[in-house]
């Protein structure tokens, strides 16, 4: 069965968000038949006032999620996660309705990995630690010192801030708050995290079991892709591998990264494949997702797009309540999380999202027209998304684009429960 999602607290009332997105669509309509596709109107930049930043980011550096199976392991030195000072910053944790923490089964599993050096899996590092530091350094240069939209510490009626229930993202959460604020806070820090079985921060497998049907064999599958198999048995024999070790360009990116970042002396053939590694990792992972069947695309990330959707269409709304809304919304996420997204939003550039990687999507209001822009940018840089002919994009003609992909609560149940005749994507 699948595992209840939340409702009201997480989600606008859908009525209200379709009457908004439909009014919104009409708008643009009714602008693109007087204006005709022959007469853009350029927007004037200088006239535009921001009003909301969302950014959804992947944690900092961190250990590997498995170690490769080979005599030399890479050896991980406590001395590697020790924290910052910079970096500290008081938090607490709780479940969205308010609730204690849930338990993490990922990191009850990441505990039972120990690496070589005495070191639990999958833990942030010093060098994550610092590399979310500087992302909320950045954030800070962007929305304080650059322009006066945040101020220049910590509140919870400016700052909504949601992640993953596992621990390295709630540490990166900590050190980017920490850069963003310079450890200066009016009010509690309050990180809010949902149960595993119902996140939608991830592509959540266990939740949705259409998809899981759906990318069952994918995996093992895209190893045996032309290409994509010759060259992992290329690398695995470099490395004095066998043939039946189960690992594959995902597991290999993820230890050739972690090693990498780190400067830790690694397999000089993990090191000398490094580029290969990475592009065939996209490869496998365009061919799980497969972009064509946009159904998996969406049960990836339209919960995500939806949440993304209801703040601004609740930032739009001169019905919201004063008091209601954030100025900015983090999301703590994964690389997992952003590649399906940035595949979405049609940005994706074919390169895997590295360590502290950030999506932000900004909205704007013209001073005088009063009419509502959108703007992404990626790595901190500007992006043109998916049915928008410019960076600055009207937030009717995208909302429209992100349509595509985007699942409210009910439609993710439903596409989620389905079930699956055939299995997409064995091979066969």
């Amino acid at each position: 069965m699948i595992a209840r999602v939340r409702g009201p607290r997480l989600w606008v009332p859908v009525g209200v968000l379709g009457s908004l997105a439909y009014w919104l669509h009409r708008r643009w309509r009714a602008r693109a038949e007087v204006r005709g596709p022959a007469d853009p109107q350029p927007v004037d930049r200088r006239r535009l006032q921001l009003k909301m930043v969302q950014v959804v980011f992947r944690h900092g550096a961190r250990s590997p999620l498995k170690p490769l199976p080979r005599a030399e392991q890479v050896e991980w030195s406590p001395r590697l996660f020790e924290v910052p000072p910079q970096t500290q910053f008081d938090y607490t944790v709780t479940s969205l309705s308010g609730g204690p923490k849930p338990d993490s089964p990922f990191d009850s599993e990441y505990h039972e990995t120990l690496l070589k050096g005495g070191v639990f899996a999958g833990q942030l590092t010093s060098v994550g630690m610092q590399q979310m530091f500087a992302l909320g350094e950045r954030l800070r240069r962007d929305y304080v010192e650059d322009i006066p939209f945040l101020s220049p510490v910590f509140s919870p009626l400016e700052v909504f801030v949601r992640s993953t229930n596992i621990f390295r993202n709630l540490e990166s959460t900590r050190c980017l708050l920490a850069g963003l604020f310079q450890r200066q806070k009016e009010g509690p820090i309050v990180i809010l995290t949902d149960e595993a079985r119902s996140e939608v921060l991830y592509p959540n497998y266990q939740n949705c079991r259409s998809l899981r049907q759906r990318t069952r064999g994918r995996r093992q599958a895209a190893s045996l892709q032309p290409g994509i198999s010759e060259d992992l048995t290329k690398v695995k024999e470099r490395m004095g591998m066998d043939s039946g070790d189960g690992v594959d360009f995902l597991i290999l990116l993820d230890n050739v990264a972690a090693e990498q970042v780190h400067g830790l002396p690694g397999c000089p053939a993990l090191q000398t494949f490094g580029r290969m590694i990475e592009q065939r990792a996209v490869d496998t992972v365009l061919y799980i997702m497969q972009r064509e069947d946009r159904e998996s695309l969406q049960m990836a990330v339209g919960p995500l797009l939806h949440m993304l959707e209801s703040n601004l269409l609740q930032a739009v709304d001169p019905a919201s309540a004063p008091g209601s809304l954030r100025k900015l919304y983090l999301y703590a996420a994964h690389d997992v999380t952003l590649l399906p997204l940035l595949m979405a939003l049609g940005i994706f550039d074919h390169k895997w999202p590295q360590f502290a990687a950030d999506l932000t999507m900004e909205l704007y209001q013209h001073q005088e027209s009063k009419e509502w822009f959108v703007r992404l940018s990626y790595l901190g840089e500007e992006q043109v998304p998916r049915g928008c002919s410019e960076g600055i994009c009207p937030l009717d003609k995208f909302l429209n684009a992100m349509s595509v992909y985007t699942l409210s609560p009910e439609k993710y149940h439903t596409l989620c429960s389905q079930t699956q005749t055939v299995e997409l994507g064995t091979g066969e």
